[in-house]
């Protein structure tokens, strides 16, 4: 369920408690190798990674779940490391694949020396953190390079949503969030300012996954939809890439922010 925080510009969701044990079922798989494996083809990760950072560079996905992503750029020729709190989910990780760099630390306090890396891919990890991310940004300064990339995705306040909290459509949060809390949903603007505070410059954003934006936001088009977000034949693949072209400007229920670190 979501719910309108109108002093930040957000949405609150509230659904299961976003813990490690939480992630630790998520990211269960009959066959765990090949999920990661799969990573090789996250086209969208390779493409956005490719226009920043030459081959070699050196990258952190900071909360790396299966590992796939890490895999991936592994597999595209980047020096990749990744990090997750999903203590047994890492443990797999490692079983199945231990030359991958994936290791079991907290995004918050990472266990890297300043300046190592050139560049640092989030994927969806800010928003579940109650307390905010300003230790996160924090932690991503100190270990990227001076002129290295953030690749910052977190689901944001598109169109839709925004008119839907202005007509008050979504209903007010009157109790603590700490019980149930899932994941903030962002206002991208905000976010770029918090960020550029820390001594980043925003130089390249792009909404994505329109798909899933119009099924969580329009009640009717929710059947349809999730079948086709849930599917992955080439029907479905089809009907996603197009939804995402020419739909995600307006209903992308995520978004990618690059920061370059000036200092």
């Amino acid at each position: 369920m979501k719910f309108y925080d109108k002093d930040n510009k957000r949405l609150i969701v509230i659904e299961e408690k976003a813990t490690n044990k939480f992630w630790d079922r998520h990211w269960e798989a009959k066959n765990f190798k090949k999920e990661i494996e799969k990573g090789k083809n996250s086209w969208f990760v390779k493409k956005n990674t490719n226009k920043f950072l030459k081959h070699g560079a050196r990258v952190l996905e900071g909360g790396c779940g299966r590992g796939q992503i890490v895999y991936g750029l592994k597999h595209w020729g980047y020096d990749a490391y990744g990090v997750d709190f999903a203590e047994e989910t890492v443990k797999k990780i490692n079983e199945n694949l231990p030359d991958l760099k994936v290791s079991f630390q907290d995004v918050r306090s990472l266990d890297f020396p300043d300046n190592f890396f050139d560049g640092y891919w989030s994927l969806g990890v800010i928003e579940h953190f109650t307390g905010g991310y300003e230790k996160i940004i924090e932690e991503a300064k100190r270990v990227i390079k001076t002129n290295g990339y953030l690749f910052l995705t977190f689901p944001h306040m598109f169109f839709l949503r925004r008119l839907k909290a202005k007509l008050g459509i979504y209903k007010k949060l009157d109790n603590d969030i700490n019980n149930n809390f899932y994941c903030f949903i962002l206002n991208e603007k905000e976010v770029a300012k918090n960020v550029e505070k820390h001594g980043f410059k925003l130089i390249f954003k792009k909404p994505f996954d329109a798909t899933k934006g119009l099924k969580d936001e329009i009640f009717l088009l929710k059947p349809i939809l999730q079948k086709v977000y849930d599917s992955h034949n080439l029907l479905a693949k089809g009907i996603k890439f197009l939804n995402s072209f020419f739909l995600s400007k307006i209903a992308g229920h995520s978004i990618l922010l690059v920061l370059k670190k000036r200092t």
